[in-house]
Parts: structure tokens; C-alpha cells; sequence
């Protein structure tokens, strides 16, 4: 089997720095996590605050602490840094080679979608933002990789798209179109969602919005052991 990952993030619409920070690593055990966070309210203050909260959790992570605990950890942080005044949401998709699962951490109000065998689950259990009270607990699941298995993993901006125009963003049919139509990579699930939040928004997003596709492929015989990333950041105008 392999794993491919794919991100497609962009900005509030006239608001140069965006809120959701994202890392991906390698863990000690082997295997990776993808950790995505979204800072209350939106430019460079809510970065500091998304920026905070993925560092603490990766550093963790790196030592070998569980997801869960580092969830609760990076919560219990910035509870003390910003005295309980400042919230965060936190996903962290963790592809565990020694169990064979990929293991789905969620402080996030904003759903995860679980696609295999023509089946779309959502997972939906109401689930809190950290930093707002000591002891917050994040829900986790535990998923079986096969092939076929894709997840999306999204901040709030792809739920509020078209909202102000009273057209809101229907993520499950969206999905469910793509992967009804074709076998899409997770690149082209993650740029498809983003490009149609951003029309629903009139080229103009009401918020920070970040996309994450993970996705479980029979692994192609000539790739061997390769491991490879693909990085594309903008800069400046065109």
C-alpha cells in the first residue's frame, strides 16, 4: 500500500497571513502525522495562536507521546498562554505502521469524511475547540488502512463558504460527486473542494480555509521504497 497526502490551503479573502497552520512528519515509530490547527478569529494574531499549538503537538509527537495526549497537552498550553481566552480547533491524522490504522484526533467542530467502498461516513460526534478550559478531551478514531480508504479533513472556512450569500457549501455531495464521477488523487479532491468554496464566495473567502486529503493506493510496483513531497507556495501577486 502507500499513503498520499495532499493540502490546498488559502487566506481570508484581503487578509495577508492565514490562521491554519499545518505541519507533516515522520514518526519515531515510523509512519506520519498530519497535524492541522486554526487560531480563533483570523490574520497574524491567529496564526501566533494555530503556530503554537501545531509546535507544542509535534514536539510531542516526536517524543513519542500518543496523539491523544498531545492534544490535551497542546490544549492545557495554550489554556496557560492565553489564560482561557483564546481557542484553537486541532485534527491530527496519524498513519500508524505498526498497527496498520490511521488514527483520526479531532478537537474541531467541522466534521472528518471517511470515503471507502462507495461508502462516505462522517464523523460528526460534537468535539470542542481547545484552549477555553482545562481537561478538554479530543475524540479519536482508529481506521483500518486499505485501499480505496480516502479521509478529508477541512478548517470551518469550507464550512462557512457561500454562507453569506445563502448558498452554503453542501462538503458531503461535493465528496460524494467527485468520487462517484472517477478515482480522483487527493490533490485533485482537495483543489476541487477549495476552488468551489472560493466561487461559492465570489473569489473573495470569508475565512481561512484549509484542505486535507489523505488517501490509501495498492502501491505501483516501480516506486520501490521512494518517498517523495510536493510543495507549491505563491509568492506575491500573478
Amino acid at each position: 500500500m502507500e499513503i498520499q497526502i495532499a493540502v490546498a490551503k488559502t487566506n481570508k479573502y484581503a487578509v495577508s497571513e492565514s490562521g491554519d497552520t499545518l505541519e507533516v512528519i515522520e514518526r519515531p515509530n515510523g509512519g506520519l502525522s498530519v497535524v492541522l490547527a486554526d487560531g480563533q478569529t483570523s490574520g497574524r494574531g491567529a496564526k501566533a495562536v494555530s503556530m503554537l499549538v501545531v509546535r507544542k503537538v509535534i514536539s510531542l509527537l516526536a517524543e513519542g507521546v500518543r496523539d491523544g495526549a498531545a492534544a490535551r497537552a497542546a490544549s492545557d498550553s495554550l489554556y496557560t498562554e492565553r489564560h482561557g481566552k483564546v481557542s484553537s480547533t486541532l485534527n491530527i491524522a496519524s498513519i500508524d505502521l505498526q498497527t496498520n490504522t490511521i488514527v483520526l484526533t479531532r478537537n474541531n467542530p467541522a466534521p472528518i469524511f471517511i470515503c471507502c467502498r462507495e461508502q462516505i461516513e462522517r464523523l460528526d460526534t460534537e468535539s470542542s475547540p481547545i484552549g477555553v478550559a482545562r481537561n478538554i478531551r479530543p475524540v479519536i478514531s482508529e481506521i483500518a488502512l486499505e485501499p480505496g480508504l480516502t479521509i478529508v479533513i477541512y478548517t470551518d472556512g469550507l464550512t462557512h463558504a457561500g454562507k453569506r450569500r445563502g448558498q452554503p457549501m453542501d462538503i458531503n455531495t461535493s465528496i460524494q460527486a467527485m468520487l462517484e464521477e472517477q478515482d480522483p488523487s487527493p490533490q485533485e479532491i482537495v483543489d476541487s473542494l477549495l476552488a468551489h468554496a472560493i466561487h461559492l464566495d465570489e473569489n473573495r473567502p470569508a475565512d481561512d480555509i484549509s484542505v486535507v486529503a489523505i488517501k490509501v493506493t495498492s502501491r505501483q510496483k516501480d516506486t520501490g521504497n521512494v518517498r517523495r513531497m510536493t510543495v507549491q507556495l505563491p509568492i506575491g501577486p500573478g
